[in-house]
């Protein structure tokens, strides 16, 4: 791999913190000193940063730089509209698409996405992101960038050399069990990612996620959401339920607020956008406390 450059012009709706820090992604840091974000994904390893109305991609790729920023930012869709049509849903979405006017949800490696989201149970984001790393520095592919390491997100195959016992040295807990599990149903194929990529209907294939152990509803939800950019879908945590009963239901105890509820209610007022609805809502409400 090579070292490219890209550089985007005019980029509306393109905030780095905004799509970095909106609880999507874990392989992404702030730089210090500096106002740019590195990552990795996908093999690749990208330093982004923006200056005026431009942002600037400069990383090693597999295959061509500018092609790779198109599909994993999702560059053709259009989230100048899409806040339009949220906004005149209420005023509610209007503030939050405001807020949180530069995310946009990128389109991650399915499998990365798949364990991340089984680590990220019960767990928190500095602590999550801790054992993905370790996971990839141990079995994953080293990449040299700007002088230093990093480490792409193991293939099943690599994955697949970890035991239990490894897995809980890195630091899992509970979940060592769960990865293990996972990864050995995509190794014997009893399960593959072509099968759920080629799936449309969002009930067959949350159905399906949930069959793999340590995914439950929610983690299926955000697997559909980040790996397969099913936007209907309204992953419900414990910030969505505190916003959505906070602007809608009234609910004295927030807690009593059925998931099923929210997300009926999500699919009535936001159709298709949902997940996009839920990404700006729980963005500026965990954001501001």
């Amino acid at each position: 791999m090579k070292e490219q450059k890209y550089i985007l012009e005019n980029s509306n709706s393109f905030e780095l913190k905004d799509i970095f820090e909106c609880g999507q992604c874990f392989r992404w840091n702030k730089e210090e000193n500096e106002n740019s974000y590195t990552g990795v994904f996908k093999g690749n390893v990208l330093n982004v940063k923006k200056e005026n109305n431009k942002v600037i991609f400069e990383g090693k790729c597999v295959g061509d730089i500018k092609e790779v920023c198109r599909d994993y930012f999702d560059l053709d869709t259009d989230y100048d509209e899409i806040k339009e049509k949220l906004a005149k849903i209420d005023d509610y979405l209007k503030e939050s698409t405001k807020y949180g006017k530069g995310i946009r949800i990128l389109h991650q490696d399915l499998w990365e996405t798949i364990i991340s989201f089984i680590i990220s149970a019960n767990n928190n984001i500095p602590r999550i992101k801790g054992i993905i790393e370790r996971i990839s520095k141990k079995y994953g592919n080293k990449i040299e960038f700007n002088g230093k390491e990093y480490y792409a997100f193991p293939t099943i195959q690599e994955l697949g050399k970890a035991t239990v016992e490894d897995l809980r040295a890195l630091g899992l807990g509970f979940r060592d069990k769960r990865v293990y599990d996972t990864t050995k149903i995509f190794l014997d194929n009893k399960m593959t990612l072509k099968e759920l990529e080629e799936e449309q209907d969002t009930d067959i294939l949350r159905e399906k996620l949930m069959e793999l152990p340590g995914v439950g509803g929610k983690v299926a939800d955000c697997i559909m959401l980040f790996g397969l950019k099913k936007f209907n879908v309204f992953p419900v945590d414990v910030w969505v339920r505190r916003v959505m009963n906070e602007l809608y239901i009234k609910e004295e105890d927030e807690t009593k607020v059925k998931k099923e509820y929210l997300q009926a209610l999500a699919k009535e007022k936001y159709k298709d956008l949902a997940g996009l609805a839920q990404q700006y809502l729980f963005y500026q409400r965990r954001d501001i406390g």
